[in-house]
């Protein structure tokens, strides 16, 4: 009880302050307004200073964090109008805009702005701060844990994992090899040696291969239907020869997802464990099917709930990988597969802790398993992103090399102060696994162009929401079906199905949808999952762009094109926007940056507008964020950059929304761009058109709704 004369402690409660205190909302946000400009020009000022210090770092990430919390609040508030939400957004965006170019001066900053950066607790504290100087008591869900052990309690355990448990209580250790305890005694013990191994490649790299010696190529593992590629089989050849640790280095498009999975399968190294950002997740359960048909493989969403936890592959975003690192330790993995494994180079992030602590674990269990880092960029910042992978691949500690580099080094008869160290060291390190290769070192190996296809999951509301809407279109045709059918009985009817019926119904949708402004159809349908897809897509061509170098981003619709741009400003990449109402001056002033200024890393591109007439060969990587209608505009969109001048293969990334009608659109459009090769020879004329795809679209959306209900079509 409180004393007399002083005031009861009430508890928290989550309703904002403003409306226990009586303050006007107005006043609240011009003092948040005000607490967020402060806070960004401390930010700039630091910056200025030269060095960026950890507690600069920490109030950059509350800001951005706090912006992004008001942005969501002003979006959702209510009873207000149109334009004063746009008012107080156009002040939010002025804000974020100066926190994106600062951030622009540090890579660190940058990887603070992804949607999937680790917040640090000292970054929630200041935030909470922020929000108590603007008036605000942070609600409780933003308050510190009360014990550190509430974090555990985030961590899961999937009811299939533990009848796998049940099944099979003793994960026996590998002992099928001679795992060594340490490196042998040696002259160099007392040398500090992990400085002098990242020097190397700074100093003794001119020049020098950065790729180990890989055995002839084998098709040993490779299944009937399927072919690799020489350099891809070289390195399976590795697995298979006994090698076990591999930083794979490769440019995008050269196929590194295809030899981890037929590398594990050399390597017979199951359970495997693959790491993955969110957006090609999926994309790795679809390759694992096509390279490892035999193994099963699951993919791990949220709490895990449909996952098959017998499965010989086991797939997992960095986002979720904190709720499922207790149970995954005692799977007993034999491997482990980090993609994009610059994700990790800051190892005091938690998702670095996470993936390192999985490694160790593994390499306690299993005498020689299969460790591999994929990344086209293995060096974001400097030499020092080495660490984390080397240490994940077992390569190194905290201090020093492990027993196998070190050896390596023991065997060279050099120090650090003898001239021709470093070049050793280095070699000594490519040895141990690293793998790169260029587009144009293994031109010969792919084709000119190519066309690689990235399926993607649409979680959450936004995902239901589609689904729930394409379902809606399919009961309307339905509906529209069965009342035609109810006058007419005409037609070729095979399965229960008047199929020139269906035909008929999906021309009036069709012509519906270009009429009516109300209800769904196919073209509303497909721009709701192209704006679903912008920010998945939008991360891709980040990453590329920060691997591979200049990238096209193409999409359709100009409110996709707006969430691609706000990705990339948040994510401090340099862009320039190509769009159909621009002025031929601002046009080409757009088209010059890109092509000219080597800061510039994506081109964002209107399908329609900018799908003819340009040359883009600075860049060999294009992500199609929508779908064309025809297989002719998606050709011209990719020859922007497959065109004279480009000296190096060019691939296209179309990404497609797993389960929806976008990727019976792709088919479609697959199947037009085949007719069109087989008749016609090559030829750039179309066969059929837009409206062919979108007919078939609805044909094939109502077959389907039909074939699962066939007792409704009776009689």
């Amino acid at each position: 009880m409180a004393r007399r004369g002083q005031p009861q402690t009430r508890a928290r409660r989550t309703v904002p302050r403003d409306r226990r205190h009586g303050r006007r909302r107005e006043d609240v946000k011009q003092d948040v307004y005000s607490v967020l400009a402060r806070a960004v020009r401390e930010v700039e000022a630091a910056l200025h200073t030269g060095r960026v210090t950890p507690s600069t770092r920490t109030k950059f990430q509350a800001v951005a964090l706090l912006l992004r919390d008001e942005r969501a609040r002003v979006r959702a508030e209510e009873n207000v109008t149109d334009a004063h939400r746009a008012e107080q957004l156009k002040r939010l965006d002025g804000i974020a805009t100066i926190l994106a170019k600062s951030a622009v001066r540090d890579s660190d900053l940058l990887a603070l702005l992804a949607e999937d950066a680790v917040v640090s607790d000292e970054a929630r504290s200041v935030k909470r701060d922020m929000l108590r100087s603007a008036g605000i008591e942070p609600s409780v869900d933003e308050l510190p844990p009360a014990e550190p052990a509430a974090a555990a309690e985030q961590r899961v355990v999937p009811r299939s994992v533990v009848s796998r448990q049940l099944a099979n209580p003793f994960l026996a250790p590998d002992v099928a090899a001679v795992r060594p305890s340490g490196p042998r005694p040696t002259r160099l013990a007392t040398w500090e040696l992990i400085g002098p191994l990242l020097s190397s490649f700074e100093r003794a790299g001119s020049g020098a291969s950065a790729c180990m010696d890989l055995p002839a190529p084998t098709s040993r593992y490779t299944p009937r239907d399927m072919e690799l590629m020489p350099h891809q089989a070289r390195l399976v050849a590795a697995a298979a020869a006994g090698h076990r640790t591999f930083l794979l280095a490769d440019e995008p498009g050269l196929g590194k997802t295809a030899q981890a999975l037929l590398a594990a399968e050399a390597a017979n190294a199951y359970p495997l464990l693959v790491v993955v950002p969110n957006v090609v997740k999926t994309n790795w359960a679809r390759e694992a099917k096509m390279w490892t048909p035999h193994r099963a493989a699951t993919v791990i969403h949220g709490n895990g709930e449909s996952i098959d936890g017998f499965a010989d592959i086991v797939v997992v975003n960095y986002e979720v990988l904190d709720r499922h690192v207790g149970w995954l330790g005692g799977f007993g993995l034999r491997g482990m597969v980090v993609d994009e494994a610059h994700f990790i180079k800051n190892k005091s992030s938690q998702r670095s802790k996470h993936v390192l602590a999985l490694s160790e674990r593994i390499r306690s269990f299993t005498a020689r398993p299969l460790l591999m880092a994929l990344t086209g960029t293995p060096l974001i910042n400097d030499i020092e992103d080495f660490r984390a992978i080397w240490q994940f691949l077992g390569w190194i500690d905290d201090k020093k090399p492990l027993a196998e580099l070190m050896n390596a080094l023991d065997e060279t008869g050099l120090t650090p102060a003898d001239p021709g160290f470093y070049s050793a060291a280095r070699q000594c390190v490519v040895d141990l696994g690293i793998v790169r290769r260029r587009k144009v070192d293994v031109a010969a190996d792919i084709p000119a162009r190519r066309i690689a296809d990235l399926p993607v999951e649409l979680d959450g509301p936004v995902g239901r929401s589609i689904r729930a809407a394409e379902r809606e279109l399919a009961r309307r045709m339905v509906a529209r079906y069965e009342e035609a059918l109810a006058s007419r009985r005409s037609g070729a009817v095979a399965d229960g199905i008047d199929h020139d019926l269906v035909r008929q119904v999906a021309r009036w949708e069709q012509k519906d949808a270009t009429t009516s402004t109300t209800g769904e159809n196919v073209f509303s349908m497909m721009r709701r999952i192209g704006r679903a897809k912008a920010g998945l897509a939008a991360d891709y061509a980040v990453q590329l762009a920060r691997s591979a170098g200049k990238v096209v981003f193409f999409a359709k619709h100009v409110d996709v094109m707006d969430a691609a741009e706000e990705t990339f400003a948040q994510q401090g990449v340099r862009f320039s926007s190509i769009r159909g109402d621009q002025t031929p001056t601002v046009r080409q002033r757009n088209i010059d940056a890109f092509t000219n200024d080597a800061d510039v890393a994506v081109a964002v591109c209107s399908l329609t507008a900018a799908g003819v007439g340009l040359n883009l060969q600075v860049a060999s990587n294009l992500v199609l964020a929508e779908l064309s209608w025809t297989a002719a505009e998606q050709t011209q969109a990719i020859d922007r950059s497959h065109r004279i001048g480009q000296s190096q293969p060019v691939t296209a990334w179309r990404i497609i929304a797993a389960q929806t009608i976008d990727a019976r659109i792709a088919e479609l459009i697959d199947s037009k761009a085949g007719l069109a090769a087989q008749a016609l020879d090559g030829s750039d004329e179309e066969v059929g058109s837009s409206t062919d795809v979108q007919h078939e679209a609805l044909v094939a959306l109502l077959t389907d709704a039909l074939s699962t209900a066939p007792t409704s079509l009776e009689g």
